[in-house]
């Protein structure tokens, strides 16, 4: 059987996004101030993910400001 999804992990500390299509993701605030994830403030050492649902997701945005996101997504 062939591997269809892939797994990216990467850390960030530049504003970007998850490309729109990713089937997961999983996004943690590992630096020592606040980040912004989909417009959502994430405090550090919080995490938030996007849990599988049968279907692509829409581009999620994210700004870590000063601080670093580690984030793991599937595509």
């Amino acid at each position: 059987m062939d591997i269809l999804a892939q797994v990216v992990e990467s850390e960030v500390t530049v504003a970007g996004q998850i490309a729109p299509g990713f089937l997961f993701a999983s996004v943690k605030n590992v630096g020592a101030a606040s980040a912004l994830v989909g417009g959502v403030s994430l405090v550090a050492g919080e995490a938030k993910s996007y849990p599988f649902v049968g279907k692509g997701y829409d581009a999620v945005n994210y700004d870590p400001e000063t601080s670093t996101l580690r984030i793991m997504k599937v595509i």
